[in-house]
C-alpha cells in the first residue's frame, strides 16, 4: 500500500495497539496463551486507512458495508481461504464487499511476509482480535467480540471522518451507573448477555436498526404504579403478557449456548423491538414480559414538569451537562424523561430516526433524570 493518508488512522493506531495489548494480557491472565498476536501499530494504521478510503467509494452505485478482522487465518475456525489473497487496497475491499456485507461475516486481514493481505473470510473471531466495521461513508467502528462468543461486540472507538470518539469505559464507575451501560461497555462480569441487561442491549441495537425511531419503557414487574403515567385505555395491550424473552432467558445454560437458542432469541428480540416503530412506547417489565405497545405517556397527577436532565456520553473528553430534556430531541425524549421522573424505578430507551440513542434513568445521586447518550456504543 501507499503511505497512509488518513490522519485519524495515524492518530488512533497507537492507542488501539495499547488497548488490544492490554485486552490480550488480561485474557491471558485467566486463559492459556493461545490468542492471536497483537497487530503492530503500522498494521492497524494501514487497515484503518484502507477501510476509510473504501468507505467513500461506490461499487455499482452501492455503498460498501465491510467488516474486517485483523487476525491470522490460523486463529479462525473453518475459514474460507482465498487461493490468492487480495491486496489490502480500497478498490479490492469495495470489489469484494457485496459478498461479505451480511452480518457475521468478516474479511480476514493479516501481515504475511511484510505485506498486509486479505486472506479470506471468517465467522468466528477471537475476543481479543480487532474488528473494524465500515458502517457508512466516513464512519468506522473498531470493536472486539465479547468473551463467550455471543452478543453485541464491544465498541472501542468510532471514527467520524476526522473526529475520533474513543469510548471511555470509566463511565461504568460513575455513581449509580445502570447495569445496561456496563453491559454495553463490556464490563459487566456478573451478568452475561443472555440475561436482563444483555437482552436489553440487543433490543436497543434492534430498535436503532429499524430507523423509524421509538421508545421502550422498562418497569418493575412487581408494581403497577406505571399506570399513573400512561393514557388509558392502552391501545395495544397484550393479554396475557408476552413472555417469550423471559422463557428464553430462563432456559438452562447449556441450551443458551446453542445456535438454535440464539436464533430463537434473535427472532424474539426483533419481534419485540419492531413494535417500537409503532407510534407510542413499548411497555416491558424487568422480567422481560411484554405488557403493551403504542403506549402514550402522561404526566402523573400532581407531579411537576421535568425541567432539568443530566446528560453524559461515554466518550473520552465528553463533558457532563444539565439541560432541558427537549434539547435532546422531540416529544419522544421529553415524554420519556417525564416518565422516568415520575416512575423512578423505571428505565426508558429512546431511539431517534437519525441514529441517536438515549437511555433515561433516575439518578438518586444527582437528584434528577440522567440521560445517557449511547449511540457510539450501539454502532
Amino acid at each position: 500500500m501507499a503511505e497512509p493518508s488518513y490522519q485519524a488512522a495515524r492518530d488512533v493506531a497507537p492507542r488501539l495497539h495499547t488497548h488490544f495489548a492490554q485486552l490480550r494480557a488480561a485474557a491471558n491472565s485467566v486463559l492459556p496463551d493461545d490468542r492471536p498476536p497483537v497487530p503492530t501499530v503500522e498494521d492497524i494504521e494501514a487497515v484503518v486507512d484502507a477501510a476509510f478510503w473504501a468507505s467513500l467509494r461506490r461499487e455499482e452505485n452501492y455503498l460498501p458495508r465491510i467488516s474486517l478482522a485483523l487476525m491470522p487465518p490460523s486463529a479462525a475456525a473453518r475459514p474460507l481461504l482465498f487461493d490468492r489473497p487480495l491486496p489490502l487496497r480500497p478498490v479490492s475491499l469495495v470489489k469484494v464487499a457485496p459478498a461479505v456485507e451480511r452480518p457475521g461475516i468478516h474479511l480476514g486481514v493479516w501481515n504475511a511476509g511484510g505485506t498486509l493481505r486479505v486472506w479470506g473470510t471468517t465467522r468466528i473471531v477471537p475476543p481479543t482480535s480487532l474488528v473494524l466495521e465500515v458502517a457508512a461513508p466516513g464512519l468506522l467502528v473498531i470493536k472486539h467480540h465479547r468473551e463467550g462468543g455471543s452478543g453485541k461486540f464491544v465498541n472501542v472507538v468510532v471514527l467520524e471522518a476526522e473526529r475520533i470518539k474513543m469510548i471511555d469505559d470509566r463511565a461504568r464507575l460513575r455513581p449509580d451507573c445502570p447495569h445496561l451501560i456496563s453491559a454495553l461497555l463490556g464490563f459487566d462480569p456478573v451478568v452475561p448477555w443472555a440475561t436482563h441487561p444483555g437482552v436489553l442491549v440487543e433490543l436497543a441495537v434492534s430498535m436503532r436498526a429499524h430507523g423509524r425511531g421509538g421508545a421502550m419503557l422498562v418497569v418493575p414487574a412487581a408494581s403497577r404504579t406505571w399506570e399513573e403515567s400512561v393514557v388509558k385505555p392502552l391501545p395495544y395491550a397484550v393479554s396475557p403478557t408476552f413472555g417469550v424473552l423471559t422463557d428464553l432467558v430462563g432456559r438452562p445454560r447449556a441450551e443458551r449456548q446453542t445456535r438454535d437458542w440464539q436464533d430463537e432469541m434473535d427472532d424474539a428480540v426483533q419481534a419485540v423491538a419492531g413494535l417500537t416503530a409503532v407510534d407510542g412506547a413499548v411497555l416491558l417489565t424487568d422480567r422481560l414480559e411484554l405488557v403493551a405497545f403504542g403506549v402514550k405517556i402522561a404526566r402523573r397527577e400532581g407531579s411537576p414538569l421535568v425541567e432539568q436532565t443530566a446528560v453524559t456520553e461515554p466518550i473520552e473528553g465528553g463533558e457532563a451537562a444539565v439541560m432541558h430534556p427537549s434539547r435532546l430531541g422531540g416529544t419522544r425524549h421529553l415524554s420519556a424523561a417525564q416518565f422516568v421522573h415520575d416512575q423512578r424505578d423505571a428505565v426508558a430507551l429512546v431511539a431517534s430516526q437519525d441514529g441517536r440513542f438515549t437511555i433515561f434513568c433516575w439518578s438518586p445521586v444527582e437528584g434528577m433524570v440522567h440521560a445517557h447518550r449511547v449511540e457510539t456504543l450501539l454502532l
